[in-house]
């Protein structure tokens, strides 16, 4: 029996992995310990009729689970577990995806795809074994054990899938500090303060300044660039430049970036002497280490493919 109830601490794990992915701050403290909590009620309210007595009156609690208000309130409380943290984890995935776009240009965006589905397969999954659930305590019970059947053979190709993704993708993305704001709570905070970031003087030359810098310094030939770096190298602060990129230019520094590393690999392309040089070390040269995020930029960027583009021209 507290066994089987360690299935009340599966997806709190599992929520906890996925904030340990997307920020690269994130420790294990005494709070998270809270999680757990469903864990606890769910064998506290065992203690009285099957803890706590003999043998005989636990085998006959088991025998007659599916009337045991125990058990039923239970199963309740594991599906509103699930559907609370299945709900935490597409928001903290939202959430960290948007700061991504807007702080970082490197190209591991994938690891969070990823995640997603990894997240949206967990929910099917979940789906399922509630609807399991269902039967198990109806008078269609033998349905129920059908479903489990199949939910275990699922189980086997998520794992594997899962391995799969992991060894391929053994880098997992964690660069994200987890008290950057988004730009739309910056820029709600500046109107509630009656202020506004830069003037419209500050703002071209805080824009002719970044662009100078982008042109003649090149930073985004570096494929793991953040904003941070962005700052330092042009002495304007963090949040203003955010400002400057993801709200005035309304662009996300994503695809600010890697529209010069495009635009360099176009360059690259377009010369005859160049001709020899394959796709995949031009990607290389220009920021990017991964062919799926580059074809996927350059085509959103020029509407062709690199090698069409390079035959257009």
């Amino acid at each position: 029996m507290l066994r089987s109830l360690f299935v009340f601490l599966q997806i709190p794990v599992f929520y906890l992995y996925v904030l340990s992915v997307c920020y690269s701050d994130f420790r294990l403290k005494p709070k998270h310990l809270l999680h757990t909590l469903p864990f606890v009620i769910a064998n506290a309210i065992l203690i009285p009729r099957f803890y706590t007595v003999d043998v005989a009156s636990k085998i006959n609690f088991i025998q007659n689970y599916r009337s045991m208000v125990e058990i039923q309130f239970n199963h309740i409380l594991i599906h509103v577990q699930l559907i609370v943290y299945i709900i935490a984890v597409f928001m903290v995935l939202r959430k960290a995806k948007k700061l991504y776009l807007e702080n970082c240009a490197g190209t591991s965006i994938s690891s969070y795809n990823w995640l997603f589905q990894f997240t949206v397969v967990l929910t099917i999954l979940y789906s399922v074994a509630l609807l399991k659930n269902i039967f198990k305590f109806s008078d269609y019970f033998y349905i129920s054990d059908w479903i489990k059947s199949g939910l275990l053979v699922l189980h086997l190709f998520v794992v594997c899938w899962y391995l799969f993704k992991a060894l391929n993708n053994p880098g997992l993305f964690r660069s994200i500090d987890s008290k950057l704001k988004l730009v739309s709570d910056i820029v709600l905070e500046e109107k509630n303060n009656a202020q506004l970031a830069v003037s419209e003087k500050e703002y071209n030359e805080d824009l002719l300044k970044l662009q100078q810098y982008m042109a003649e310094e090149k930073p985004f030939l570096d494929p793991s660039l953040t904003i941070q770096d962005v700052s330092k190298g042009i002495a304007i602060p963090v949040r203003d430049l955010s400002l400057l990129i993801n709200h005035k230019l309304e662009q996300h520094f994503y695809d600010f970036v890697n529209t010069y590393r495009i635009e360099s690999a176009m360059g690259i392309l377009k010369d005859a002497t160049k001709s020899k040089v394959t796709v995949l070390e031009i990607l290389y040269d220009v920021g990017f280490n991964s062919k799926s995020s580059f074809n996927t930029a350059f085509k959103k960027y020029t509407g062709f493919t690199p090698t069409d583009y390079r035959k257009a021209v």
